[in-house]
């Protein structure tokens, strides 16, 4: 690793006062270590801008939590930009390219900039602004400013993507890295212009009925990229040496809480990486080889949120189907009843309701509560992994898309290097191993506050005496068990049985040259076998740099099949690795289904006007008569991005 070196800022007298930039923040809403801020400050004079358009958010229309965050990072920033003499511009619109478009036409701009996203829904829209502004003569550039690599800069000896983590990592780990950070601008040059802009209130991203419930977010988080410098401070200097032996406690502030920050671009991952490692370097001069673990497990973490960015910029269907190919055939149990129990901590599993009760009014879980509650979801309840995704998206403070795809993926066994897909693990046990004093359980679960230690996660066994002394009624004040473990495991090892005979049909019926399988949610990208990533090094835009996002098309390798299968069915008593899953106060369960609602539900009437896909009963999942289900079929946001990426395949093959 080599030194650390910082870019210094540009004064305005050595810049070229001709030269008019649209700087479009999206997630990145800092000013320090910006690389699209700083390439504009160095060129001339700057016209900062935020869009917000829901109707492009469609089925990820932000959730309560995360839209409070989002307007107090904005905040932040404006006052930023103002200290520097800039000014923000906040736009609400329909469309985005539009929006780009009126800001070029009322200040004279000829060249936009912005940082990279790698979610498929964001690569298919910029790809679009870019061709459309080259086509106007607007010059086009963008920079990576979320990532340590980007996703194309990452492949194995034979040019194809990586599908486990560790081999992903380990490559990451042994390239070579500039760690350059790139100092904020001391001033700003604003351009004129007069346009349509709107304040933060009228982004309308919280209502009056959400601000009572928001404010209580304000005593325990503070949002905007000043704040995320003190944190990323303080964890390196205070945490961060306890990190390996703190983040197995559940509860409490055992992890560095960091992904908030890093979600919206308010810290630079560069700088969380070179902070961690400079303490690693010195903890292990200083042999300290607990701080030298830490490190090496943190930087672990920042490592995961990098292989969701990869994971879903090389396989772009992954948030709606599996990696692995056989799963599509698995039969999910699309039953709202059990998903509703889930979702309201009401499953009768101690550790799983206070997990999901403290999300429902905080919208923070630690991330080994997310492994429980979502392993939960999949393995005990058949649910289809894509509900419990989609609720995590709605409800977490940090959802953020490509790690809520990769820990989904992960827990339901949809990954190479995934849960075993016959894995069901024991709250009974995991309890006992992460709560073991029943602490965690008694805060989110009152009704439970009695409980002895021996009994807290497993109450269904306690004498009948130890439960009146307590006060608990199983099945009045409490739930019984939604499930027995032993049916569920039952009913796990039915499932992996029935999807293997369905695969098997499948290809017997294909073989036979009858061309027919049993279901297929698979519709323009052969998941059979890992596509091998082509990028597109041509592009009629002259405005394209080294910098700048590319846009991937898939060509089918000949590495085989990528699915596998097991023979048994056990019970798993060993912890879950970390990975990310993303990720009002119910008084208590008694209370009426009626009386409780989710953070996303409040925001349901916003986005019934945005989206044409229900949360509660997604309309590709559900089903009239019970039956158990098999792999969601692909949303109707699918079209969109999904006609596109083969538009840019037939480019592709063109020689275009």
């Amino acid at each position: 690793m080599n030194s650390n070196t910082s870019v210094p800022s540009v004064s305005p007298e050595n810049m070229s006062s001709s030269s008019k930039t649209i700087v479009w923040f999206r997630r990145d809403l800092r000013i320090d270590d910006n690389p699209a801020l700083a390439a504009a400050a160095r060129d001339g004079s700057v016209f900062p801008v935020y869009i917000w358009c829901p109707k492009e958010e469609e089925q990820f229309y932000p959730g309560r939590v995360s839209r409070w965050w989002l307007k107090q990072s904005l905040a932040h920033l404006e006052q930023s930009l103002k200290f520097l003499g800039s000014e923000l511009v906040l736009i609400k619109t329909h469309s985005t390219l539009s929006a780009l478009l009126d800001c070029i036409k009322a200040t004279g701009a000829t060249k936009l900039v912005f940082n990279h996203l790698y979610d498929p829904v964001s690569l298919v829209r910029d790809h679009n602004i870019k061709e459309k502004l080259a086509e106007a003569g607007i010059s086009v550039q963008s920079y990576n400013g979320d990532l340590l690599y980007e996703p194309w800069e990452i492949y194995d000896e034979k040019g194809q993507a990586f599908t486990t983590f560790d081999a992903y990592w380990d490559k990451c780990l042994n390239m070579q890295m500039e760690p350059i950070s790139l100092l904020p601008p001391w001033r700003l040059v604003p351009v004129a212009g007069t346009l349509e802009r709107c304040s933060i209130e009228d982004l309308g991203l919280e209502n009056e009925t959400e601000k009572a419930s928001n404010a209580l977010l304000g005593r325990a988080w503070s949002p905007g990229w000043g704040s995320a410098d003190k944190a990323i401070t303080e964890f390196v200097e205070h945490n961060l040496c306890d990190y390996s032996r703190s983040r197995l406690k559940v509860g409490g502030n055992s992890t560095s809480l960091l992904s908030p920050y890093l979600h919206f671009g308010e810290l630079s991952v560069r700088k969380v990486f070179q902070s961690a490692r400079m303490k690693q370097i010195l903890w292990r001069r200083e042999q300290n080889s607990q701080g030298e673990e830490s490190v090496t497990l943190f930087l672990k973490a920042v490592g995961l949120r990098e292989y969701s960015r990869y994971l879903t910029f090389n396989f772009p269907f992954t948030h709606e189907r599996p990696l692995l190919s056989n799963l599509k055939y698995f039969p999910w149990n699309a039953d709202v009843n059990r998903f509703k129990a889930w979702r309201q901590g009401r499953t009768g599993y101690p550790l799983v309701d206070a997990g999901m009760r403290e999300l429902w009014a905080t919208g923070w879980i630690h991330n080994r509560i997310r492994v429980i509650v979502s392993s939960f979801a999949v393995k005990f309840l058949l649910l289809p992994w894509r509900w419990g995704m989609k609720y995590f998206w709605d409800t977490l403070l940090d959802a953020d898309l490509e790690c809520d795809i990769l820990g989904w993926q992960y827990i339901s066994g949809s990954l190479p290097d995934g849960h075993e897909l016959e894995r069901l693990d024991s709250p009974q046990i995991q309890g006992s191993k992460f709560d073991p004093e029943g602490e965690y359980v008694r805060q989110w679960l009152p009704e439970l506050a009695r409980m002895p230690t021996e009994w807290i996660h497993h109450p269904w066994d306690a004498p009948h005496t130890v439960l009146k002394a307590a006060g608990v009624e199983l099945g009045l004040n409490y739930p019984k068990p939604i499930i027995d473990i032993d049916i569920a495991r039952e009913h796990l090892r039915e499932a992996i049985f029935k999807m293997w005979e369905m695969e098997a049909a499948a290809k017997a019926a294909t073989s036979d040259g009858m061309n027919e399988e049993v279901f297929d949610n698979s519709v323009g990208i052969e998941t059979s076998a890992i596509p091998k990533v082509i990028l597109k090094e041509n592009s009629s835009c002259p405005t394209y740099s080294s910098n700048d996002q590319r846009v991937p098309s898939f060509q089918i390798g000949n590495n085989g099949s990528l699915h596998r299968k097991r023979a048994k069915c056990v019970e798993e008593e060993r912890l879950p690795a970390d990975k990310p899953n993303n990720h009002n106060k119910e008084a208590g369960t008694s209370r009426g289904e009626e009386d409780l609602c989710s953070t996303a539900e409040s925001s349901a009437s916003k986005r019934q006007t945005i989206s044409r896909m229900s949360f509660s009963v997604p309309q590709s999942c559900s089903s009239s008569d019970g039956r158990p289900m098999l792999e969601c079929e692909s949303s109707d946001m699918k079209r969109s991005w999904q006609e596109k990426i083969d538009l840019e395949q037939t480019s592709s093959k063109n020689g275009n």
